[in-house]
């Protein structure tokens, strides 16, 4: 029996007993004990339950406080990976930013140090053509007479002239060629 219900019938026994003048009742001591008893006995009983459930609450709420804790800990370590998962993201379009550039920037070097040495290279096939073209020259004037001898030896040593200049500069355009880096 809990002891709400032992109120209850005790405050049904007292509204029973009989009225006397000036709001006073007349009740049997003994039924009067008999619910004090039944207070007693069945307080126990509910301050116990109540202790179970006080003592659960608190561990209840224990439980609450470290699953939220584990829960807020989680959360943070795992913002912690997406900055750093970031920061990581961040770094690498950095670095294939500067990869990127770098090799434009040699692609460049090698693209000039072409040209320049397909310059060279048709600059030699000129000379050998004009060399080339001056003998022709020389052997036709040569079949032609002594005058014609004479102007084609002359011409054939100013082009000899300007074809020894070109192979004085031909090196130095081979040397800038070679200092050109190529990646590997």
């Amino acid at each position: 029996m809990s002891i709400y219900r032992v109120i209850d019938k005790l405050e049904a026994y007292v509204r029973e007993g009989t009225v006397l003048p000036l709001k006073y009742r007349i009740l049997s001591e003994e039924r009067l004990m008999e619910f004090i008893e039944k207070m007693r006995a069945t307080l126990p009983e509910e301050v116990g339950r109540a202790k179970i459930i006080a003592s659960n609450k608190e561990r209840i709420v224990r439980e609450a406080q470290e699953k939220a804790q584990a829960i807020v800990s989680e959360a943070s370590t795992a913002h912690e990976q997406l900055i750093d998962q970031s920061e990581i993201v961040r770094q690498a379009r950095t670095t294939a930013e500067i990869v990127l550039r770098e090799a434009e920037e040699r692609a460049e070097k090698i693209r000039a140090g072409a040209d320049a040495y397909a310059a060279q290279v048709l600059a030699e096939l000129d000379a050998r053509l004009t060399t080339a073209l001056a003998s022709v020259k020389k052997g036709i004037d040569a079949l032609g007479g002594p005058k014609g001898a004479q102007l084609a030896d002359a011409v054939a040593k100013s082009k000899r002239a300007a074809i020894d200049r070109r192979e004085q500069q031909a090196p130095n355009d081979t040397q800038e060629l070679e200092s050109i880096e190529v990646p590997s």
